[in-house]
């Protein structure tokens, strides 16, 4: 094997290697008990170690007969010992020698009755000379079946055993992967690896990666949810790797719902859509928002052919676009079994997640032999966010840190402040870089090709441009990671390792007001809308934040924007209608006196209109005349009785907008003219919209029970509305007869069994987080057997309990 950390390599075709020796102790004793679990079908937990007894762990109960065969002969009645044996470097043999002290132990189990048969399991090679002499040596104890699995055995099942894989996919970051990938999805997965190498090496299978799995099996969606900084971006990117193995798809990196629908095949049912921030990067876009409801039916339709979506979303976005996703969206119907807040960690897995980000930073042994006594402090500080721990495993971010317990906890629980003390120590290389970055829209290219405005950063930042792309490949791994399209090919230029340290670098430049007037002027319109904050209150969410004297500026750039697709006027919208004070919107309509007037000119499908929101903001910031007012009031009025619009009753917007008075005339008005004629109204409605029922019926369905419910108590109006309502329904469920709920078959759930929470071992998960070189030991027993076996493999029938442990 190679010394490379991250590498695996091919011993001999048809052999795979995985660099194990990369693992820690308890990753590699964990990934022993998956093997145990997928391979021999027991299920599995550890003991506590210091009362291990000698053993690790041990299985009692009634041994299953395994059906696939994997070279083990006529295992014999009797308690089964298992023990594990970690090795930190390449390329060892394990000696005779080495077991020494176990030899020892494992006497004493057998005189107590508790090792009839004794199972090793190591990351090392095993010579034919030393498996001979450990079985003998093992026999004088009194081991009636000896039995050695070495690194390449370990190697060759993971190879072979897909499920083992979906629920240890760090193994996809260890080995080389056309070995068990065919050419199509080894060539996506070298795509993928570019954004997942360092991710994959420090992932922790936690229970929120495992229901996100049993989700995307059962109903091929998933919607991971969770603060900044907890993973949902990389449970996302390992699903993806895993469909690509063990689900056989192919993977797309959409942005958005057009995207996905852009992309998908209905002649490829195997199909894996990946869709980070799926509402909103930063804050709530509406846009967004609309386009997943407008297209839910061919999410849907994707779905049960055969394709896996997987959408991310910070909770507190996903709160502002649930009451937007219609009681129809796919994501709402399945809610609790759909939805998997990702942020939940057990003790354990924070303390795993910790230990691998130090243990693979690049932190010098002495500062993490100074960090040890103070992990399990930083890994039970609330929030945990994994991102952080990433930084504190990094040099980058921890030049001033404080090495004690309340230091370190500081670091863990206030990362924004560190952040800002670490951006502003940077060289004006480093910074001029990163204010490429930030300024570029989904990643900056490479190579660079410098236009004037990015030259005016550079200089602004005393940088040049051959600083710049030295820092560029400096900051790489740490505040930048290579970017580009996942799914078309190896990266193509530079983003922000993680949103959160984009946010962080706006807080930066926000000192700066002529840095920002410079973005002003180099970022196009769409992006400028995205990015920047023009006085709001609300604080979720970090943006660009703009100073009431560069008003002026964004004003100009904004009158000079065209509107061309739904895309550009929604996003243009959503920025009027949640990111300007009071003051800029004054100045605003003082510069486009027809602004207000042009909102009032909205159109039907009321729900999907952002019109109303922009001219609610407008109205509450008091800049909508009476005059314009009784526009709206008209508009909303003709669309209640020929559409029939009733999003005016639902929308919160609209309670800005109208008075007690006026909601009262226009409900008069809809039962005087609109229900008497609700059959022809609706008739003329279907008929203009015939090629797309779905459409028609949704919002039709709700706008005719939201009358319903206001009319309830009127005998004659509600007869009129069930009867409308009973021809829409009908003409809404042959639209959807695609998505009936019975046509969901649940995969076999027996692929993401695991075995029950684990207590955390009495040795300290961090004991070896300084040891860069040297073996550690660990152990694991095993079982009682009462039945003859050819060889471990899948059981079936009644499970026994198998206990797996550190020594």
């Amino acid at each position: 094997m190679t010394d490379h950390p991250r590498e695996g390599t091919v011993a001999a075709p048809g052999s795979p290697g995985f660099a194990l020796y990369t693992l820690g102790w308890r990753a590699f004793q964990d990934l022993c008990a998956a093997v145990l679990r997928e391979v021999w079908a027991q299920s599995v937990h550890t003991f506590a170690d210091s009362n291990d007894g000698g053993r690790d762990g041990a299985f009692y109960g009634t041994w299953q007969q395994p059906p696939d065969p994997i070279g083990v002969q006529d295992v014999p009645d009797g308690p089964f010992v298992l023990q594990c044996k970690h090795t930190k470097k390449a390329d060892t043999t394990l000696a005779p020698s080495d077991l020494d002290d176990e030899f020892a132990k494992v006497q004493a189990l057998v005189e107590r009755g508790l090792c009839g048969s004794y199972v090793l399991l190591t990351n090392a090679r095993v010579s034919g000379t030393s498996e001979a002499t450990i079985r003998l040596r093992l026999l004088d104890a009194g081991v009636r079946y000896p039995m050695v699995l070495d690194g390449q055995w370990i190697c060759d099942t993971i190879a072979t055993h897909q499920r083992l894989r979906t629920f240890v996919p760090r193994v996809y970051g260890l080995g080389d992967l056309s070995q068990i990938l065919d050419e199509r999805a080894y060539t996506q997965a070298q795509a993928l690896l570019g954004y997942l190498r360092d991710e994959l090496a420090t992932f922790v299978v936690t229970d929120a990666y495992r229901r996100a799995v049993q989700a995307v099996q059962d109903h091929g969606f998933v919607l991971l949810l969770g603060e900044p900084a907890v993973g949902k971006s990389v449970i996302a990117a390992t699903l993806a790797m895993t469909a690509l193995d063990a689900w056989g798809c192919l993977t797309v990196n959409a942005h958005d719902a057009d995207g996905l629908v852009r992309h998908w095949n209905p002649h490829e049912p195997n199909q894996f859509f990946w869709i980070d921030d799926a509402f909103g990067a930063v804050r709530h876009e509406q846009q967004l928002t609309d386009s997943w409801s407008r297209h839910m039916r061919h999410v849907v339709t994707a779905v049960h052919r055969g394709a896996k979506v997987v959408l991310t979303s910070r909770d507190y976005i996903y709160r502002d676009a649930r009451p937007y996703l219609k009681e129809y969206a796919y994501p709402l119907r399945h809610e609790q079994r759909v939805v998997v807040d990702v942020a939940r960690f057990s003790p354990q897995e924070r303390q795993q997640i910790l230990y691998n980000h130090i243990k693979l930073g690049d932190q010098p042994p002495d500062v993490r032999a100074r960090l040890k006594p103070h992990l399990k402090a930083a890994a039970d500080t609330d929030p945990f966010y994994p991102e952080v721990a990433r930084r504190l495993g990094q040099q980058s971010f921890t030049e001033h840190l404080e090495l004690t317990t309340s230091g370190v906890t500081a670091f863990m629980a206030r990362p924004t402040v560190f952040l800002c003390d670490v951006y502003s120590g940077l060289g004006p290389d480093e910074k001029a870089a990163l204010a490429l970055t930030y300024q570029a829209d989904e990643y900056l290219p490479a190579p660079l090709s410098l236009d004037d405005f990015q030259q005016e950063v550079i200089t602004r930042f005393g940088s040049t441009p051959g600083g710049v792309d030295r820092a560029l490949q400096a900051l790489t791994g740490t505040f930048l990671r290579p970017a580009g399209p996942v799914a078309n090919g190896p990266s193509a230029g530079w983003s922000f390792q993680h949103p959160t340290l984009q946010e962080g670098f706006a807080e930066l430049l926000a000192d700066n007001p002529n840095l920002i007037g410079v973005f002003l002027t180099g970022l196009d319109w769409q992006t400028l809308v995205t990015r920047i904050d023009c006085g709001s209150d609300d604080q979720l969410g970090t943006l660009l934040p703009v100073s009431p004297d560069l008003y002026p500026a964004v004003i100009r750039r904004l009158l000079e924007a065209e509107l061309r697709t739904r895309s550009d006027r929604a996003q243009w919208y959503e920025f009027f209608a949640t990111r300007c004070s009071d003051a800029f919107l004054r100045l605003y309509t003082e510069e486009d006196p027809q602004f207000v007037t042009r909102l009032t000119d909205f159109g039907p499908f009321l729900d999907a209109t952002h019109e109303p929101r922009v001219l609610a903001r407008l109205q509450r910031a008091g800049l909508v005349s009476s005059h314009e007012h009784q526009r709206i009031v008209h508009q909303v009025t003709k669309l209640a009785l020929h559409t029939p619009g009733a999003a005016w009753l639902r929308d919160p917007s609209w309670k800005a907008l109208l008075t007690e008075a006026e909601r009262q005339h226009i409900l008069q008005q809809v039962r005087k003219t609109l229900v008497p004629n609700l059959q022809s109204v609706v008739d003329q409605w279907i008929e203009s919209r015939r090629d797309d029922p779905f459409d028609i019926s949704v919002p039709l369905l709700e706008d005719l029970r939201t009358y319903r419910d206001m009319f309830h108590s009127d005998r004659q109006a509600s007869a009129a509305l069930d009867r409308a309502l009973t021809e829409v329904t009908a003409i809404f469920q042959t639209a959807y007869d695609d998505e009936d709920e019975s046509s969901y078959n649940s995969t076999d759930r027996q692929s993401c069994q695991t075995a029950k929470s684990q207590p955390s071992p009495t040795r300290s998960l961090f004991d070896d987080v300084d040891d860069g070189s040297h073996p550690v030991s660990l152990a694991v027993p095993a079982a009682t057997h009462t039945s003859r076996t050819q060889s471990p493999g899948k059981g079936t029938g009644q499970r026994p309990s198998t206990h797996l442990g550190g020594q």
